[in-house]
């Protein structure tokens, strides 16, 4: 009888440790899917504020038309895109930066428009949302980091397989241009 309870034991155990090990994995799954949607809401404020800095150039520089162009058609692309995969959707965000530094590039040749106070206030805002893109991309990478450590290591591994929990991929910037924020 005492073998019983032993085994019985044993086994409430390892459930125990079963219930709990999975419940962390929905935990940490869950702060990674929050964490992406923190990044979605900067990229989204990034994209709202990109056709007020195109209407407000464009009275100043008009004859920079194919450059204004193109931060438009990248916003576009990354708009369209926007229920894509981190590393797919990283793409099209890069080419939204790439395009964004081009444009403030350009604006340093026109006086006028760095006086302009909408211009300036705009610059101010697309500054602070590409900080908090940044700080939003550091913690959901950190997040993916601890979730995929836990999908990666014995024994939590095992309930991993089990329940079909599948490491997630890191929301990185790999175009050494927008690695900064747009230097204003």
């Amino acid at each position: 009888m005492t073998v019983l309870y032993v085994v019985l034991g044993v086994v409430a155990f390892l459930l125990l440790c079963l219930v709990v090990m999975y419940n962390r994995f929905v935990r940490q799954r869950t702060l990674v899917d929050e964490s992406w949607g923190g990044i979605d809401v900067e990229l989204t404020r990034r994209h709202e504020l990109i056709p007020n800095l195109v209407e407000t150039v464009q009275g100043y520089a008009d004859h920079e038309r194919a450059v204004l162009e193109s931060l438009t058609r990248a916003r576009e692309a990354a708009t369209a895109h926007r229920s894509d995969d981190p590393a797919r959707r990283s793409e099209f965000e890069e080419s939204v930066g790439r395009a964004l530094t081009e444009v403030l590039a350009r604006v340093e040749a026109y006086p006028d428009l760095q006086a302009s106070q909408s211009f300036l206030d705009l610059q101010d805002e697309l500054t602070n949302t590409e900080d908090r893109i940044a700080a939003a991309r550091r913690f959901y990478n950190g997040n993916v980091r601890a979730y995929n450590t836990r999908v990666a290591t014995f024994p939590s591994n095992l309930v991993a397989a089990m329940f079909g929990f599948r490491a997630r991929e890191f929301f990185e910037v790999t175009d050494v241009h927008v690695r900064s924020a747009p230097s204003v």
